[in-house]
């Protein structure tokens, strides 16, 4: 994970586990979507001695927890898959981006007193490896009282190699019991030039998946069921679940701008240098597979975000696409 600047609080974190002073409780202050994560992810290499299951977030002692929402009273590790996906995928992502990786938009998303429970009882255990153990709370000022109640003992005398890493974007809503008890370090939000290199990746990855879809259609326009297939595993070989996501997600923009271009040509609007593709594309396809397809992959990004198999997923999407182009 690249860290842009903050270099005096990076040196500040590895100087801390160099000399043995690692505070119990350390607050990481940050603008949304600023890079807290991966200072975060630095600094527990450092202090789990460049264990590469850290960086892979795998580590058995390390234990990620962040709102949810639900009518089970649902806690963290119910969505660490997705978590992990989008936390890899792009460490800089924003709040929203979160709750739409979990498929949680729109509802009320906290860190219950259930959550609560959960840690201390993880905590409770003995680490697996015996050296430290991690709790990285994102968002404690979505923490409500009782939650609080339930871990501020915890918070206040951990036991011996216990760290609790706090990510917040508002500190002043952090309960003050919590708050009080952590070092408080900003993070500086991304300079300009940053920001640029973080959102210039994202779109290089969008480009490449668009890339597979186009090669998906062409494919199944010239009747080509092998290479189709071929482009099904490649998307199902991706390693993050949330870019297999973004795959159906940008396929179905693609999806759309054909429809327009098939129904209503002066309407539809095409990015830079693309009229060429999508006319033809328009022009070969069906008038009823843009449609048909759409559903289709709203099909497989709902499955998906249950976490089925991608590569039955991505099969059968391909398997559809054929058939509706080709009866």
């Amino acid at each position: 994970m690249d860290i842009y600047g903050n270099t005096e609080i990076v040196n500040a974190l590895h100087q801390m586990v160099e000399t043995g002073h690692v505070p119990h409780a350390i607050l990481l202050h940050e603008d949304d979507g600023g890079g807290a994560f991966p200072i975060a992810v630095d600094f527990l290499d450092k202090l789990y001695g460049g264990n590469p299951r850290v960086g892979k977030l795998i580590h058995p002692d390390i234990h990620f927890v962040f709102p949810v929402a639900g009518p089970d009273k649902p806690v963290s590790l119910q969505f660490l898959g997705p978590f992990r996906d989008l936390l890899l995928e792009n460490p800089y992502f924003f709040e929203n981006e979160l709750y739409a990786a979990i498929g949680i938009e729109g509802k009320q998303s906290n860190i219950s007193v259930n959550e609560a429970r959960s840690i201390l009882e993880r905590l409770s255990l003995s680490a697996v490896e015996g050296g430290w153990r991690t709790v990285v709370l994102y968002l404690p000022e979505k923490m409500n009282q009782q939650a609080a109640n339930a871990l501020l003992k915890m918070v206040e005398e951990p036991p011996q190699q216990t760290l609790f890493l706090l990510i917040t974007h508002a500190p002043e809503k952090v309960l003050v019991t919590i708050a009080s008890r952590c070092l408080q370090l900003r993070i500086q939000p991304l300079s300009p030039e940053a920001d640029a290199k973080v959102h210039a990746a994202e779109a290089a990855g969008n480009i490449v998946l668009s890339d597979l879809f186009h090669d998906m259609l062409d494919a199944v326009v010239a009747k080509d069921l092998l290479t189709a297939l071929e482009t099904a595993d490649a998307v199902a070989e991706i390693k993050i679940r949330e870019q297999q996501k973004q795959f159906c997600k940008l396929a179905g923009e693609d999806l759309r701008r054909i429809f327009m271009l098939q129904k209503s040509p002066s309407l539809a609007r095409l990015p830079e240098g693309t009229a060429d593709y999508y006319r033809q594309a328009a022009s070969a396809l069906k008038p009823t597979f843009p449609r048909r397809a759409l559903g289709a992959l709203d099909r497989t990004l709902l499955l998906l975000e249950r976490n089925g198999n991608q590569k039955i997923l991505f099969t059968h999407l391909v398997n559809q696409l054929y058939t509706f182009q080709n009866p």
